[in-house]
């Protein structure tokens, strides 16, 4: 039975919420290795930084280092080949090739330009992921966007969507000597195989390299037919120029599909920094507004204080 004395105990606490009895609430135990100070242990550090990796970014940064690499070494090499066998077997005079030989050392001195440039874009586009994935996981906090950091990634943007289209043309170029070369190991093959049948003797088959406009038309043999052209597919220029431009035709597909993955990585990011720029605005707006209540209700206070 409850008395009254105690029903106006219970109502008088009901009424006065600050005259409650405290209440000691269940602290959950701790986890892990944080301290009872708040202060994380090592693995929880190793998580929050691997959490804020662009993993994105860094797959598109090893694709691209590794498609640029094996087109630069393997194209530099192969293009080494391709002016020995020339010199050897289709153009023995050197005016003739002359044109050629200086492109071709054009052409090595451009890769080590390539080269250089991309080691040096994929680390800035690595450290602009990283940047960016900084920014949408410290929204709420205090980092800040800027219009800045916003252009340059825009910037990044467009300038990547050039370079991928120019590394479209690469692509295609690279495919060149290769298609070249199989058409001459695929002739090679033939002339083996009517040597094995003895059907058609394999002089009457030759394969002409001025066709292809690499070096004129008076370059002399400038072509190689029969038991010669078996001997040149033979050889370990041959077989080694043929095989690195495969390689590097392949590394300029797989710098193209990098550039693509590059290309939307920084659209996404652009997209998000956008929308982190309009919430910040919106935030700072919203404490802007609550401190200017905050002031009006303590001047309200402070007027009716003084009222009293």
């Amino acid at each position: 039975v409850i008395t009254r004395p105690e029903m106006e105990i219970g109502r008088y606490h009901w009424m006065y919420r600050s005259s409650r009895p405290h209440r000691y609430h269940h602290v959950p135990a701790l986890r892990g290795n944080i301290s009872p100070l708040g202060i994380q242990g090592c693995f929880e550090c190793c998580i929050k930084c691997l959490g804020g990796v662009p993993y994105a970014s860094l797959v598109a940064t090893i694709l691209c280092f590794s498609g640029v690499a094996l087109f630069c070494g393997c194209g530099h090499v192969a293009l080494t080949g391709t002016v020995s066998i020339l010199e050897q077997h289709f153009s023995t005079t050197a005016s003739d090739h002359a044109l050629l030989s200086e492109v071709i050392q054009l052409m090595q001195y451009v890769i080590y330009g390539i080269a250089s440039f991309f080691f040096l874009y994929g680390i800035i586009l690595l450290a602009e992921g990283f940047y960016t994935t900084s920014a949408v996981k410290e929204l709420h906090g205090e980092f800040k966007t800027t219009a800045c950091g916003r252009c340059i990634s825009g910037m990044f943007v467009f300038l990547t969507y050039v370079l991928g289209v120019a590394w479209l043309g690469v692509f295609g170029f690279s495919a060149v000597p290769v298609f070249m070369f199989y058409n001459i190991w695929s002739t090679c093959e033939v002339i083996k195989s009517l040597q094995t049948n003895m059907t058609v003797p394999g002089d009457q088959i030759c394969v002409d390299i001025r066709q292809y406009g690499i070096i004129p038309w008076n370059a002399v043999p400038g072509k190689a037919c029969g038991p010669i052209l078996e001997n040149i597919c033979n050889t370990n220029e041959f077989y080694m120029s043929y095989h690195l431009f495969i390689v590097a035709c392949a590394g300029a597909g797989a710098t193209v599909i990098a550039l693509i993955h590059f290309l939307m990585i920084l659209s996404s990011n652009w997209a998000y920094l956008k929308d982190a720029s309009k919430m910040q605005a919106y935030q700072d707006i919203k404490a802007k507004e609550e401190q200017e209540l905050q002031d009006i209700q303590s001047r309200s206070k402070e007027q009716l204080n003084s009222y009293t």
